[in-house]
């Protein structure tokens, strides 16, 4: 294989991964977040991947063999050297540490001259711009019609709701795709052999799948976390680690290391004055904690469950009904306020053994 042929082949295969699983994350991560409990992550992949296909076959057939929709005319073709490789490689490396990042600058910029890199900065400035006058004035009007606490969604609505937002959805998919697929296209002929399309399309439709299952990875973690959903505990709980506990995955286990390091006065030796159990389900694991402590304990409901108390429902009602003394119980996760609420009393210990 000539060099040429080996850097393009690397350049389109590092910026496949890298732009599918940093850019597309961001325009699929609020449906990924809103419909990963009730879908598993291979139907949602099929359903993205037939959109990716559709999108690339119908380029590819109307644009004589161009699937970037003539988004690269003004970048005329150049053999693909190792420097021209090295901006997915970056992407990729941003990618997994969790950096979204703007895929057209990074990897475009690589073959674009200046004039055309400023045009390009020139239009996304103002795409951005107008996007966010335009969200920002829908938003004002829809925010004083429906209020989002006491306007709730009817169950027998919900299932039309869902199949309106797979729609937007892909269509948005599909003008992503038509759109930042230049910036996969660029390593590849402007007229792509049906043999080089079929592998691209594999390509792309595996590295999608392996997005999908790592349920949008690092990337993901941001969009929830901006999104302010209530399941975006979950992406911080390997900050709880930090503090010593080991990964337990029972009440047993938990409860075991409980014991043990009482056993061996390690809360007194660490001076631990408070003690915040977060539980799921029935909840259990709170009224155990605070019937082997003999500090506080602050129960967080959590909204994982199903069935009948769902939602964190049984988790909270079974704290609240709790005999166990010392346990003090938030809201349905408010870890927030459950970490408030310890620290206030640590703060309170500290200042009164002053004296």
């Amino acid at each position: 294989m000539e060099l040429t042929s080996l850097w393009m082949t690397i350049g389109f295969i590092l910026a496949a991964y890298s732009v599918v699983a940093n850019d597309s994350v961001q325009t699929l991560g609020t449906w990924i977040a809103s419909n990963s409990d009730r879908f598993k992550w291979y139907i949602m992949w099929l359903a993205a991947s037939v959109v990716l296909l559709f999108t690339m076959w119908y380029g590819w057939s109307v644009n004589d063999g161009d699937i970037s929709f003539g988004r690269l005319n003004k970048i005329p073709w150049q053999e693909v050297q190792w420097y021209h490789a090295c901006a997915p490689a970056i992407l990729l490396l941003l990618t997994r540490v969790g950096v979204p990042v703007s895929t057209s600058f990074l990897v475009l910029s690589a073959f674009a001259s200046t004039f055309v890199l400023e045009k390009m900065l020139v239009k996304s400035v103002m795409g951005y711009a107008l996007a966010a006058i335009v969200a920002y004035g829908v938003w004002i009007v829809l925010e004083r019609m429906i209020d989002e606490k006491r306007d709730k969604v009817k169950e027998e609505h919900k299932r039309y709701w869902r199949v309106a937002q797979w729609c937007t959805t892909g269509f948005l998919w599909y003008t992503w795709l038509s759109h930042d697929m230049a910036n996969i296209a660029v390593f590849l002929p402007r007229e792509v052999p049906v043999g080089w399309m079929v592998m691209a399309s594999t390509v792309f439709v595996v590295f999608l799948g392996y997005t999908f299952y790592e349920k949008g990875g690092k990337i993901q973690k941001i969009v929830i976390e901006k999104d302010n959903d209530p399941r975006s505990y979950r992406q911080n709980s390997n900050k709880l680690l930090s503090t010593g506990f080991k990964k337990n995955f029972s009440v047993t286990d938990a409860i075991k290391d409980l014991k043990e390091k009482y056993a061996d006065k390690q809360f007194i030796e660490s001076e631990v004055d408070v003690i915040i159990v977060v539980a799921g389900m029935e909840g259990a694991l709170a009224s155990i904690v605070s019937s082997i402590a003999d500090v506080p304990v602050i129960g967080v409901p959590t909204s994982i469950g199903y069935g009948y108390g769902e939602k964190g429902v049984a988790a909270l009602a079974s704290m609240l009904q709790s005999c166990s003394l010392g346990l003090t119980v938030v809201n349905i996760d408010n870890g927030v306020g459950a970490g408030a609420a310890a620290a206030n009393i640590a703060s309170r210990i500290k200042s009164n053994s002053r004296y």
